[in-house]
């Protein structure tokens, strides 16, 4: 897959699920934090996302908010609504029966279910509201999908249980790359991710990290891979993501292997020769490095009902090391 693909498949835990309900004013509803991301759109009408820190956000139809980090947050008809307790986006309370009022709100909330442990960088630098206009000619495929989960939300049919699912992913994707879009338009020379994801070089090496972690990368051969002499390519890479090629792909290899611990129960070793390690001790000293705790242990505490979450480093991104 993409980086961008790997960045939200690496998160997600769960199933996404979502709602569509219809509010007339006054109301307003709070969303305790939660370990994942939201989005709210209107389909009808205009509200305004209260986040926890800075001003409110006034969303119009076609507009979407997603909030990245799963912070807490408002969302009401008006900023001096009083707000009631919800669970998360995904999960709205029972609206008032519906009395035609031409004032009224028709919104599509969500929520997915993310991993905070493996957080990938390119979604800890977004802000904590992601606000999607709905002007003329903006983001038409992310308009499609918006349309179709709708549909699919008003009248579910034989299927839904299928579709509205893989919608929901599709939904966050455009979301995300709708958001670099116009980060780029407005900053015809952005930094981080933003940049790195566009920029033929480092966009080349993070791909091919990404499609074959286990390969016995050197900062060299990804130099190669990215069409550049050694020592430009390290600055380049470094200046952009934050963190030096070899640092992020020692760091996305012990996402990927978190992710395989957690997948299923396929031996230590096959999941240490997956990510590049030909030694199983070498493999277990870097993963508890980054994440606090042995291979085996990890997957037994990840397990769902099985206890606390297990200290990590890698929570925080690329850092540390060569593999």
């Amino acid at each position: 897959m993409d980086v961008l693909s790997d960045a939200v498949t690496a998160m997600r835990t769960g199933r996404p699920h979502s709602s569509r309900t219809r509010w007339n004013a006054p109301w307003g509803v709070r969303f305790a934090p939660f370990a994942g991301a939201g989005f709210h759109v209107v389909l009808q009408g205009s509200c305004w996302v209260l986040p926890e820190r800075g001003e409110p956000v006034l969303l119009r139809v076609g507009d979407i908010a997603l909030l990245p980090h799963g912070t807490g947050h408002g969302l009401a008809d008006d900023p001096a609504t009083p707000l009631r307790e919800a669970g998360n986006p995904g999960s709205l309370p029972p609206a008032p029966p519906p009395d035609g009022a031409p004032g009224a709100t028709v919104l599509l909330c969500g929520a997915y279910l993310l991993d905070q442990d493996r957080r990938h960088p390119l979604l800890t630098e977004l802000p904590e509201t992601v606000h999607l206009s709905s002007r003329v000619g903006a983001h038409p495929e992310l308009r499609a999908v918006i349309d179709l989960l709708g549909a699919e939300l008003n009248r579910p049919r034989e299927g839904s249980g299928a579709v509205v699912p893989a919608l929901l992913d599709a939904l966050l994707l455009y979301a995300l790359r709708a958001w670099h879009d116009e980060l780029r338009l407005e900053h015809p020379d952005p930094a981080g991710w933003a940049a790195a994801l566009h920029d033929p070089a480092v966009g080349a090496a993070l791909r091919a990290m990404h499609q074959d972690p286990g390969r016995a990368w050197t900062v060299r051969s990804l130099a190669a891979a990215a069409g550049l002499s050694r020592s430009p390519f390290a600055r380049r890479f470094t200046a952009l993501v934050g963190s030096p090629p070899l640092a992020y792909l020692t760091w996305w290899r012990m996402t990927t292997a978190a992710g395989l611990l957690r997948a299923d129960d396929r031996p230590v070793q096959r999941v240490a020769e997956r990510v590049g390690y030909v030694s199983e001790f070498a493999f277990a000293k870097a993963f508890k490095r980054a994440y606090g705790v042995a291979p085996g242990r990890y997957r037994r505490v990840r397990e769902p009902g099985d206890g606390p979450t297990p200290r990590t480093r890698a929570a925080g991104g690329p850092g540390g090391g060569p593999p």
